[in-house]
């Protein structure tokens, strides 16, 4: 009880309301260079030539890597279908292309453009419809379309649920995509310690992930490379996944100097991760009384050219597709789908903002079209003590119900609710 319901000071508070907090963006080093990337201006293409000679001659230039220059290029969590730099074909307006390290970051951002890259553009494909087509241009890997992944999650037998049902419903639901746009951009330094080992500062909410990229960045053993994470201002999911910390790290070595990133704004758009645009089918059947006994629901996630975190995302929202609600016959498959849009990450919810704004409208719905109280239709479906989800799990102990008066108290008590 020394914890529970007890105000418990953060251990950096002082330092970030005193303005002590040190983060990506305030770390300098002595003899310290400056990282920019060269990013692809087409959303699809093939990379015909890229000629980075110019700007290894300007002047204040220390360093100029692609794709050849990394120990291992190809990457991914689980799924390696993504490379640090573009190799023959770039996927997304934002692929980066090239990395240069120079004196200052203006002269890093002349270099940038100073490296030509010719081009064969291909047709882009930016919405989940025109990714389903079936002429439509393969993204990523060699499976003949562009479906990812299928998750499948099934109880009982719908076409049952359904003849039991006095009314059925369907509604189809898209959500977008969202940037995190967390007030501190990416940003970091690397640098090989006295030792011979990688060393990267980062703002990063996942250094394990990061270690690991820098390592196999740099075919580097894991015990060889650091990463420290700095102060964090803002992530909400945007800093999981590595970002330039490969790249920064190799011209490290190369340069036998510290390298620093900062991504700009615009490439916190163009070249970070963003929530998975949705398109959710819902199909429910309904007796009159109210009770739910069917629910079928596909849901197709647009994890833009890479896959990423897509697939772990996928899950959990098919897991969660049906709601906290008791029904007896289920049936949730998701699809995993490239297009050319903005990669896909971890975003707060993690896959399930995107079926709980689907479930819950769809639910308002129902009882709307019922002509039932929508709170009432709700008690009477909700999951109670022992229940089992569709995935089989037991709920030995839930407080929905409870929760659910705590909720409308609070909302009558702030004059939301009559």
């Amino acid at each position: 009880m020394s914890v529970l319901g007890r105000s418990i000071q953060r251990h950096d508070a002082q330092l970030q309301v005193t303005g002590r907090s040190k983060y990506g963006a305030d770390i300098d080093m002595p003899d310290m260079l400056w990282c920019v990337i060269k990013r692809s201006d087409r959303a699809h293409a093939n990379i015909l030539r890229i000629d980075t000679s110019a700007a290894e001659r300007l002047p204040g230039v220390a360093a100029v890597i692609t794709a050849k220059d990394m120990a291992n290029n190809h990457c991914g969590y689980v799924y390696v279908d993504q490379t640090y730099f573009a190799e023959d074909k770039v996927r997304g307006y934002g692929d980066a292309i090239a990395a240069v390290a120079a004196e200052t970051e203006e002269i890093a951002q002349e270099a940038c453009r100073l490296i030509e890259v010719d081009y064969e553009d291909l047709p882009g494909v930016f919405s989940i419809q025109d990714a389903l087509k079936e002429d439509a241009p393969v993204i990523n890997g060699g499976s003949g379309d562009n479906i990812v992944a299928e998750v499948k999650v099934i109880q009982g037998d719908t076409e049952q649920g359904f003849a039991e049902s006095d009314f059925i419903f369907e509604q189809t639901f898209t959500t977008p995509a969202i940037e995190h746009a967390m007030i501190e951009p990416h940003a970091g330094i690397a640098y090989v310690d006295d030792n011979g080992d990688m060393v990267v500062r980062t703002s990063t909410q996942r250094a394990s992930i990061v270690v690991n990229d820098v390592a196999n960045a740099t075919n580097r053993p894991i015990n060889r490379t650091r990463v420290i994470c700095s102060a964090v201002g803002g992530g909400f999911g945007g800093k999981n996944e590595y970002t330039f910390e490969p790249m920064i790290a190799v011209l490290a070595e190369r340069t036998n100097r510290p390298v620093k990133c900062v991504y700009t704004r615009e490439e916190e758009f163009t070249a970070s991760t963003v929530r998975h645009p949705y398109v959710e089918t819902y199909r429910t059947g309904v007796r009159k009384d109210g009770k739910i006994m069917a629910r079928e629901v596909k849901i197709y996630s647009d994890c833009g050219g890479y896959i990423t975190l897509g697939k772990m995302t996928l899950n959990k929202a098919v897991i969660h597709a049906c709601g906290p609600y008791e029904i007896p016959h289920t049936k949730v498959v998701g699809y995993l789908v490239y297009t050319n849009n903005s990669v896909g990450g971890a975003m707060r919810g993690f896959g399930l903002p995107q079926t709980c704004f689907a479930y819950e409208c769809h639910t308002d719905y129902i009882a709307q079209q019922l002509n039932m109280d929508p709170i009432q239709f709700r008690r009477l479906n909700l999951i109670h003590d022992g229940a089992h989800l569709p995935t089989g799990m037991r709920m030995n102990v839930v407080t929905l119900e409870e929760t659910l008066d705590k909720a409308i108290e609070m909302a009558r008590r702030g004059g939301d609710l009559q």
